[in-house]
């Protein structure tokens, strides 16, 4: 059944939706799962079974693998979500301070972190670098633009970044604009996001979230059929961006996402468990941490499987006790850096800029 929603938690308006961070943990669940397979092969994949891997099933490695296309639900929850944000700041210069807040103080202690421990172990690009690289890499990655210069990813999964950043710009002025301007004046940013789509079509799934923002459209499919309905979707999802072309996979998208977003729905209701709500919470701080977590544990079994212990025994603690030391860490990084350091950077910002205001005015 689909229709427009009339409880504020399901509304359009920038309201709380329970359902949509249970959908941010099932996407860093999945991006960790898909580390859990591919870490292991301490970067060797022209061999069968490298590393500490284990001899796996072909149907269980493709299940596994295609857990990286959780970044494409980022997408959409980033584009239903940010047309409300924008509009309930009220001005770019605020919209843009509050992404700022939100998205850099993970990543810059993550990013300084890397930059300090990278050239000690050995790690990735730091192998053998000259300070000139080594400051051209720090300062590319910092303004995520290593891409647009051809040098390396220093923050494993920072890559989306670049791509949350440019659609955060592109809407920012496309709304402006046609707010200001009109159509017609908006219609050369417009045409530049449908080269972008063209150009990177995972962006279109920011478009699924644009859609359901703005029309306020649901898809209800009450009780268990309505889970594996979602269930169904979102292997649909997940099967045809790793068989098709990414625009195939936004038919099942669209229907995973609207039924996420409707309350009474079988999907919202499983979305809106407690633990998938707190995952959900910490859920950027999993996406990004993560990697760092793992990265000892991979070191660890790679020396170990070539001293002859066990893959599958060392495969296991792998995931074991990477999936518990992940959410222990996001769960620090959330409370100390997410929570208080941006609280304390926010304050300390908005008094700077406020500062001068009180002494004019006395």
């Amino acid at each position: 059944m689909i229709k427009a929603p009339h409880q504020p938690g399901a509304a359009h308006d920038g309201s709380f939706v329970p359902s949509v961070q249970g959908l941010r943990a099932i996407a860093a669940l999945s991006v960790l799962m898909d580390h859990f397979y591919d870490m292991p092969k301490g970067g060797m994949y022209d061999i069968p079974d490298p590393g500490f891997l284990p001899p796996l099933w072909p149907w269980l490695q493709s299940v596994i693998n295609v857990g990286g296309h959780g970044v494409e639900l980022f997408f959409m929850i980033s584009g239903f979500l940010i047309p409300a944000s924008l509009v309930r700041h009220g001005s770019l210069s605020r919209f843009f301070f509050d992404r700022v807040l939100r998205i850099m103080p993970v990543f810059v202690v993550l990013h300084l972190a890397l930059f300090a421990i990278g050239p000690i172990v050995a790690y990735k690009f730091f192998r053998g670098i000259d300070l000139t690289s080594y400051l051209g890499i720090f300062a590319a990655n910092l303004f995520f633009v290593q891409d647009a210069l051809g040098l390396p990813i220093a923050q494993q999964n920072a890559w989306t970044l670049t791509y949350e950043w440019a659609f955060y710009i592109w809407f920012a002025l496309t709304f402006s604009v046609w707010r200001t301007g009109g159509r017609l004046l908006a219609a050369p940013l417009i045409l530049l996001g449908i080269a972008c789509l063209m150009h990177w079509p995972i962006t279109a799934f920011f478009c699924i979230g644009m859609l359901f923002s703005a029309t306020g459209v649901r898809i209800s499919i009450p009780g268990r059929i309505g889970l594996l309905a979602g269930i169904a979707c979102g292997a649909a999802l997940y099967a045809s961006l790793v068989l098709f072309h990414p625009f195939v996979g936004l038919i099942p998208g669209f229907l995973l996402f609207g039924m996420v977003l409707a309350p009474d729905s079988g999907l919202g209701r499983a979305l809106s468990l407690p633990a998938l709500q707190y995952v959900g919470k910490i859920s950027y701080s999993l996406y990004l941490v993560h990697p760092f977590v793992l990265f000892p544990l991979q070191v660890i079994g790679l020396k170990l499987v070539a001293a002859g212990v066990d893959r599958w025994l060392l495969w296991t603690a792998f995931i074991g006790l990477g999936l518990v030391m992940s959410l222990v860490a996001s769960a620090i990084s959330y409370e100390l850096i997410e929570v208080r350091l941006r609280r304390l950077l926010d304050g300390a910002i908005r008094s700077m800029f406020s500062r001068p205001q009180i002494e004019q005015s006395v």
